[in-house]
């Protein structure tokens, strides 16, 4: 669906081992490749009841909704609407939980820097030259969840220049769709991974907790990553949101693909990356963006204030040296 896998700087390894368990339940697992990115679907069962076709099935029927690269999705023939359109389930879905987010974060997650995100480098068609400060000027003019309006299944737009780019938020509900299938077929115990957003549930069918490594950035210059933390977790979703590994450079100007919807410039701020633990994908997906635009003291304050929400934050100190910090429920998350 995506333009690139979604970049981020803390990459999450499952550490789950196959074994027998509780009344011969096996692990099985499925592997592809979809929305621009690899997929990883592991579950304990007596049989392999849930298939690679049907998982690639729900895949492209969500792209065929929210992909930005199909010309004939959804999102697209919204964007090139005049005044908008009736849009289908999962994008419907999607917005509503968009509107949610825009407005718990005072907009700081917002869906209309599609404009922006293609003018900086990062959208479907490439670029010549980074914008000026004219042409920023006049992008923002398009940009602001104000411009948009969800009414039953259809979605309004007060402009034809405004456009809706969902990568920041569609992966993550991916994620909660395939999880649901599995859900539905009765298995009790897996983990969904789609581009490093993850969703679980447990535990193991020998009463273990499922254990999820996060790895973070190595203390030497240039090095591949190391694994900062294991953590134990029977319900719930992890993704992240990070500037490091995803950017252009043109000259000496380096520039991230995490879109301040305010100013209408890459981010730039102490920020490396923000991993987050919520109650499902799309939450946490949607909220990892919102807070890479807050200083660490905002972003830490806002999860407290946040019922099952915890996260773990990696950030440039004043001196330029590498630091990291986490909610006090992210603590306990901890196992190693």
């Amino acid at each position: 669906m995506f333009s690139v896998n979604k970049s981020i700087l803390l990459s999450i390894s499952l550490l789950i081992s196959s074994f027998f368990g509780k009344d011969d339940q096996r692990q099985f697992t499925i592997q592809g490749y979809a929305q621009g990115t690899d997929y990883t679907v592991k579950y304990f069962a007596l049989d392999s009841i849930i298939t690679k076709g049907a998982v690639d099935s729900i895949l492209s029927v969500i792209d065929s909704s929210m992909s930005l690269y199909k010309p004939y999705s959804r999102i697209c023939k919204f964007n090139a609407s005049k005044n908008g359109l009736e849009l289908d389930a999962h994008f419907k879905n999607v917005m509503a939980k968009s509107f949610e987010i825009n407005k718990a974060t005072s907009g700081k997650f917002d869906v209309t820097v599609a404009p922006l995100v293609q003018a900086w480098g990062f959208g479907a068609k490439p670029i010549q030259e980074f914008p000026d400060i004219a042409a920023v000027k006049n992008l923002l003019k398009s940009t602001g969840m104000k411009h948009l309006r969800l009414k039953g299944n259809y979605l309004t737009k007060n402009s034809e220049t405004v456009q809706v780019d969902l990568n920041g938020i569609a992966q993550g509900y991916s994620v909660d769709v395939v999880a649901d299938h599995l859900l539905k077929k009765g298995i009790k115990a897996f983990v969904v991974e789609i581009g490093g957003e993850l969703r679980m549930k447990g535990p193991k069918p020998d009463g273990s907790a499922m254990r999820i490594g996060i790895e973070g950035p190595s203390p030497v210059a240039g090095a591949e990553p190391v694994v900062r933390h294991v953590i134990s977790i029977n319900n719930g979703a992890i993704t992240t949101s990070g500037n490091y590994r995803k950017f252009l450079q043109k000259g000496s100007k380096k520039v991230t693909h995490l879109i301040d919807p305010k100013t209408g410039y890459p981010l730039n701020n102490e920020m490396i990356s923000v991993t987050v633990y919520a109650k499902d994908a799309i939450t946490a997906d949607g909220y990892d963006n919102a807070l890479m635009a807050m200083d660490v003291k905002q972003a830490l304050a806002f999860v407290e204030r946040k019922k099952d929400m915890e996260a773990y934050i990696i950030y440039h100190r004043k001196d330029g040296n590498v630091a990291d910090t986490l909610s006090k429920g992210f603590r306990k998350l901890i196992t190693d």
